[in-house]
């Protein structure tokens, strides 16, 4: 950046007044400036940095200091170096040196010489290098990479010096550096305000917020944009205005400049395109169709070694992308990371991209990204090769990761990493208009499935499947992947109907096809199993015949067979085979063994849906100690054990420990998976029951909410999951708004959840009992009764009579029957159930005092004389009735 670009607000005291003041505690010399220029009267912020520099300056020591303020062109590094400069009394002599090119650091330490002894740069540097005095040395834009700057250092233990460049590779020279980018959004707010000649009021405060986000608070980009609006006025338009022609105002110089800077954005980033290499300036371009974060070597080195299917795209259509990939193969064809990061380096110089050694990711700033396609003649030509170096890329990917290559439902954790990596740069790519080849559209669909994105996987599978039929037939192998493809993922969306349909045409077209495949890619996937229990049941048994009962592949056979089980809710049958598989797998394996742990953490789960909280507790609590004893606590089975005992406890009431677990788990899968995951959305979802029994109704209004903004963009209206939320935020209306209101809601709910997933489905059935709650509360006995007498009966075909939803459901109707005066089916009810709870629950759990207390009102009602019924009843609870 050259000289006083009006970067960052007012020069006032109080934007310096920490210099200023830490100043003080340091030796004051009469610092004498010689033609370095004043910073920018509108400077802004940056306190952060000019406090480091202070820091760094002030330090004693006998060596030279050195700083380097580096990052993108109109970041603002020249106005924090002369804002730092003027505000500080550290040095005796300070000279500007323009440094863009040898020539300018020559001149401008000849006029050094001139101002001090001599007339050449040699006598300067001896004068700098004999004088012990705090004199400081300003090399302002040292941009370009071929220049060494240190032969321009006067070569001693003493002296101080300011260096700003987009190179970062400067830091060699530097004791200490700052990388200088956007703006602080309050900062940025404050600089468009004034450059605007705005008032600075809450309305504008806001516009100019939503302004410098979309500029992505960069600075010059925010001068530029106050002095159109200063001198248009248009401060409630501009943002309208700027998304339409982004280009010609990033391109136009302001008419009023508060300095002598004279280029604008773009004609800043322009200057070191020019300086790029060719292939440099290609690069860049491509991955101007990625999205501007998370860029890595993987995706052009893994593109370059993609094998041509048989019925895929020729080399012939993808000429381009294969004549970039050529030009980074060594002389043997091998991928040569030497040449990539020869040309990144050179990017990197420029400050065009950033690199992060942590993640060995790249990035580009977003005006940058945007930027980089104006540079392009051919756009067209430029998307379409970065659309296909992707999809090669995720091409050799799947080859080398079988488990990839198929939809299914147990999903790795590198799977979903590397799944979540890539999307962004799927969104980004698709948002423009271009043919996508089949086979690329294919492994699109696939990292969207694998990142928990299903309506994005069926769309593209959908036209995948319709490209296939029409060009290979519906034999040909690819077009059935791509039906099997589909199936599982319309499964995944709770789309029954359309995988039942799927799964119909399959088996009538091709029957001869192995039943296996159908089962275990759609059907396994349908409600009620039943053909995979079938299936898996008849594995189980001739393993056990052949290879006996112990051996590992008979046990793995047993755990897929409980599984199943799982899935179609029936818990006592997985129970059976899960303890067995456990103490079969105890007897060979040590207890901290993955096979352990992953049995203990199924029978945790059946444990936990049949009710029997404190032996999924013993099991589980174990399992999650054991797994964050490994590397990564953020590893999906860690986060799977949290959750299931996270529930457990607040099954158990016991919900601070709850609520500790869920919150450290809510936070990892925010941070690794993202917040339109499924699983954060679940965590979010366990967030707002513990809210909700804390009393915490607007924070569980607020989860409920998002969560069912989430489901609908996701999933859509009819998913099972959407209808779910819809459940949940009904049940918080009900606590904070009218029962008419929750009783619409939950009525729609229960028809679509009949329609979809049929009436013993587990979500319906919950419905119901939402719904007859409220149909209780709203003095609605008869519609109560006839919902509860349904739900306790699907309760009774599938849960065993112990399981709290069948005492939940009965005691609910046994309060429906009070309310009718229908004692005598109110009294058999409640003592089956105060029954049970004694039995499973003890005595004095709040469950068990409560059925005993609606026992006695029960018999109060029937018979008051009965006192002997009533004083068995205080015995038992301990206090008067």
């Amino acid at each position: 950046m050259a000289h006083a670009a009006p970067y960052f607000g007012p020069a006032s005291l109080s934007t310096s007044s920490k210099v200023q003041t830490t100043s003080i505690l340091v030796p004051q010399v009469n610092q004498t400036i010689n033609n370095c220029p004043l910073p920018s009267r509108i400077f802004h912020g940056r306190q952060n940095i000019l406090d480091k520099m202070h820091g760094y300056f002030t330090q004693k020591g006998a060596h030279q200091h050195i700083f380097l303020l580096h990052g993108v062109g109109g970041a603002g590094k020249t106005q924090i170096a002369l804002k730092f400069i003027h505000a500080s009394s550290c040095f005796s002599d300070s000279f500007y040196i323009d440094a863009s090119t040898r020539d300018t650091i020559n001149a401008g330490l000849k006029n050094i010489a001139l101002i001090k002894a001599g007339n050449t740069s040699e006598d300067a540097l001896n004068w700098l290098q004999g004088k012990h005095n705090q004199w400081l040395l300003f090399f302002d834009n040292a941009d370009d990479p071929e220049i060494d700057l240190n032969q321009f250092f006067p070569q001693c233990d003493h002296g101080n010096i300011i260096i700003t460049s987009r190179n970062p590779g400067l830091r060699f020279y530097a004791g200490f550096d700052a990388r200088i980018s956007d703006m602080e959004e309050t900062d940025a707010v404050k600089l468009l305000l004034i450059r605007a000649a705005q008032e600075v009021t809450p309305g504008n405060e806001e516009i100019a917020a939503m302004i410098v986000q979309e500029l992505s608070c960069l600075p010059l980009a925010i001068i530029q944009a106050g002095a159109f609006i200063a001198e248009s006025g248009a401060l409630n338009t501009y943002l309208g205005l700027y998304k339409q022609n982004r280009d010609r105002l990033l391109s136009k110089k302001p008419a009023q400049a508060h300095d002598n800077y004279g280029r604008t954005v773009y004609t800043t980033w322009q200057i070191s395109f020019n300086r790029l290499s060719e292939l440099a300036q290609t690069f860049l371009q491509l991955c101007s169709f990625l999205h501007y974060q998370g860029i890595s070597e993987n995706i052009f080195s893994k593109a370059s070694v993609y094998k041509f299917p048989a019925n895929g795209p020729s080399e012939e259509e993808l000429q381009k992308p294969l004549e970039f990939l050529s030009q980074y193969l060594g002389p043997t064809g091998d991928w040569d990371s030497l040449r990539f990061r020869e040309v990144t380096t050179e990017l990197q110089a420029y400050s065009l991209i950033d690199f992060n050694p942590e993640t060995s990711l790249f990035s580009i700033h977003p005006l940058v990204h945007s930027w980089s396609q104006i540079t392009l003649t051919d756009l067209e030509m430029y998307h379409n090769s970065m659309v296909a170096i992707m999809g090669m890329s995720i091409a050799t990917i799947l080859d080398e990761d079988v488990h990839l290559t198929q939809q299914i439902t147990t999903i790795r954790d590198e799977d979903v990493q590397l799944a979540l990596q890539l999307t962004p740069h799927i969104d980004s790519l698709r948002r423009g208009q271009t043919q996508v080849k089949p086979d690329f559209n294919a492994q699109y669909a696939s990292t969207y499935f694998h990142s928990g994105k299903m309506k994005e996987a069926a769309e593209l599978e959908a036209l995948v499947l319709e490209k296939r039929r029409a060009t290979l037939g519906e034999d040909h192998p690819d077009t059935l992947q791509s039906m099997r493809n589909l199936g599982v993922t319309y499964s995944e969306l709770g789309q029954w109907k359309k995988v039942k349909e799927l799964a119909h045409a399959v088996l009538t077209t091709h029957g001869d096809l192995t039943e296996g495949m159908i089962l275990d890619s759609i059907k396994d996937e349908l409600e009620k199993l039943d053909k995979a229990v079938g299936l898996r049941s008849l594995v189980l048994q001739r393993l056990s015949e052949t290879v006996g009962e112990d051996h590992p592949d008979t046990l793995r056979a047993k755990e897929n067979l409980a599984t199943t089980y799982r899935k179609m809710g029936q818990w006592n049958k997985a129970e059976e085979l899960l303890v067995v598989l456990l103490e079969k797998r105890r007897e060979t394996l040590r207890e901290d063994h993955p096979d352990i742990l992953s049995a203990m953490g199924s029978l945790a789960v059946v444990y936990y849906q049949l009710g029997h909280w404190n032996k999924a507790e013993k099991l589980q609590a174990p399992v999650l100690e054991k797994q964050r004893e490994t590397p990564r606590e953020d590893h999906p089975d860690t986060l799977t054990a949290m959750e299931i005992l996270a529930v457990t406890y607040s099954q158990m009431g016991q919900w601070s420990t709850a609520e500790e677990l869920e919150v450290g788990m809510f936070k990892k899968q925010s941070e690794t998976l993202g917040g339109d995951h499924p699983d954060t959305l679940t965590a979010m979802e366990m967030l707002a029951v513990i809210c909700r029994n804390l009393g915490q109704w607007n924070e569980v209004e607020m989860f409920q909410a998002v969560i069912l903004l989430k489901h609908i963009e996701t999933l859509g209206e009819d998913h099972p999951n959407t209808l779910e939320a819809v459940v949940n935020l009904a049940q918080t209306y009900r606590a904070l708004r009218g029962l008419d209101e929750v009783k619409t809601l939950q009525v729609l709910v229960l028809e679509k959840q009949r329609e979809i997933l049929g009436n013993d489905h587990l979500d319906t059935l919950t419905t119901m009992a939402d719904l007859a709650l409220t149909y209780y509360k709203l003095g609605q006995w008869n519609k109560a009764e006839e919902l509860l007498v349904v739900l306790l009966e699907k309760h009774r075909e599938t849960l065993g009579e112990d399981h709290p939803n069948i005492l939940s459901a009965m005691g609910s109707l046994a309060v429906v029957y009070y309310q009718q005066g229908q004692w005598s089916k109110a009294e058999k009810l409640q003592v089956l159930v105060l029954e049970k709870q004694r039995q499973t629950l003890g005595v004095h759990h709040p469950d068990t005092v409560t059925a005993m207390r609606d026992l006695a009102l029960i018999y109060h009602k029937m018979d008051p004389w009965k006192s002997w019924k009533l004083r068995f009843l205080r015995k038992l609870l301990g206090r008067t009735i």
